[in-house]
């Protein structure tokens, strides 16, 4: 098997079927089906109706192995739950059919796979699998690696929203502690007993002062906030953003992001994050399936390895189950002396539950009795639950129920004794979201 995360991740695995007259027996049962002329602007080839229902021996045999084993080594691998059933069909390539440059992002959609059954096969025969890389704009580029099909050799790849430059976005940006996977548990570990967590340094220092300086810039559009009785601060207009700004904001709403939060946290924030139920009851029964469907398959005479074309089977899937949408909102925001927010009778969650995210900025020597801390308080009770001050490049996550309420106290002239520059105005940001899920 050879796993390789250029320029996409995927896998190859050479001699996946071991019998060799069973896959030689399969390869005849599939020449032996009705095949339909598929043909647009992307692909011309022949295609099979779907295989789930086909009862030839091989096909059943190969059929309960993906839905059974083969599947469950792959959620345990990507650590998803994924769907009890496969989309299975065969495509049949001969002279100048082709498949053009695409990719396989479809809703719900998280693996998809090939198993080929080829005769002895060259490059120069064309029928490449070819992988490209990404622009600056995430669009293909150029070829940087091409697969010869071979006989018997599975060729599979993770489709899912978290794209490749979505995971080159997290190792951009974050300090590396914080993608480590055993650190990631610690995390977990001890959010799962306050409920809340604040991580330091979390991204790495020469971003943190690029998007610090880039926020003092006069290009920024600010708008205050009102009305007085509930809220005093200014946000930042989205389209003024400068580049920096801007990707920062997109990594805090990226996919990636909701499932490092996840990883953080032990909340499901996104469908492609660990669920809570092993559902073991099912997976035996499969298991038991595949067993006696391969039992069931015996040797059979020779298969037709005259076949001149390229016999792709199980063009396969495998999605996720119940896919949803991350939900997040968010506001840039900029404090100065006389911000705050107050409690509001309307300030009661949409949902359930919600998972707060503040992310401050240029707040270097701030000071408790300057204010400006995020103050928890239960619904209709004096006692504060918790205070979550600012410190610079600190990630502050707080899971919180739909009467827990919050306000941001008043910042008070103490915080103009630290000026900025000819400016005595001391100006504080702050990335705001709340997570959904």
């Amino acid at each position: 098997m050879v796993l390789d995360c250029q320029p996409f991740p995927h896998c190859i695995i050479r001699n996946f079927i071991q019998s060799d007259s069973f896959t030689e027996n399969l390869q005849r049962e599939l020449l032996d089906l009705n095949f339909h002329e598929k043909s647009n602007d992307l692909y011309k080839f022949n295609q099979s109706d779907d295989l789930k229902k086909r009862k030839e021996p091989h096909i059943t045999g190969l059929r309960a192995a993906l839905f059974g084993l083969f599947r469950s080594w792959l959620g345990e691998v990507l650590g998803v739950e994924l769907e009890p059933t496969v989309d299975v069909s065969c495509a049949k390539y001969q002279y100048t059919d082709v498949l053009l440059c695409h990719d396989d992002e479809l809703e719900g959609r998280r693996v998809a796979f090939i198993l080929y059954l080829v005769p002895p096969w060259e490059s120069s025969d064309g029928g490449t699998l070819d992988l490209f890389s990404t622009d600056d704009h995430f669009q293909p580029h150029s070829v940087v690696k091409s697969l010869v099909p071979s006989w018997n050799t599975l060729v599979l790849f993770e489709v899912s929203p978290v794209s490749f430059h979505q995971e080159t976005l997290l190792l951009e940006w974050l300090n590396p502690l914080y993608l480590d996977v055993d650190y990631q548990s610690q995390v977990q570990q001890e959010f799962e007993d306050s409920s809340e967590i604040q991580l330091k340094n979390f991204l790495k220092e020469e971003k943190f002062k690029e998007v610090s300086e880039a926020l003092r810039s006069t290009d920024v559009q600010w708008t205050k906030q009102g009305p007085p009785n509930r809220r005093c601060y200014e946000v930042a207009s989205l389209e003024s953003f400068p580049q920096c700004v801007s990707a920062c904001w997109e990594l805090l709403c990226s996919e990636a992001f909701f499932l490092l939060l996840s990883n953080f946290t032990g909340l499901r924030l996104h469908y492609l994050s660990p669920g809570d139920e092993d559902e073991e009851e099912e997976k035996d029964q499969e298991d038991e399936e595949e067993r006696e469907a391969t039992g069931s398959s015996g040797d059979t005479p020779s298969a037709n390895k005259n076949y001149k074309g390229m016999l792709l089977v199980c063009v396969c899937t495998l999605p996720v189950k119940k896919p949803s949408t991350p939900v997040c909102v968010g506001e840039l925001r900029r404090w100065a002396h006389g911000g705050y927010t107050l409690l509001h009778d309307g300030d009661a969650s949409r949902a359930e539950y919600a998972l707060d995210l503040l992310l401050p900025l240029s707040c270097p020597d701030w000071q408790t009795e300057f204010g400006g801390f995020t103050s928890y308080v239960a619904n209709e009770e004096d006692e504060e639950l918790l205070m979550v001050y600012p410190e610079e490049n600190s990630l502050a996550l707080v899971y919180r129920d739909k009467e827990t309420l919050k306000f941001v106290k008043h910042i008070n002239h103490r915080s103009s004794t630290l000026p900025i520059g000819d400016s005595c105005r001391r100006a504080v940001y702050d990335f705001s979201f709340v997570y959904y899920e």
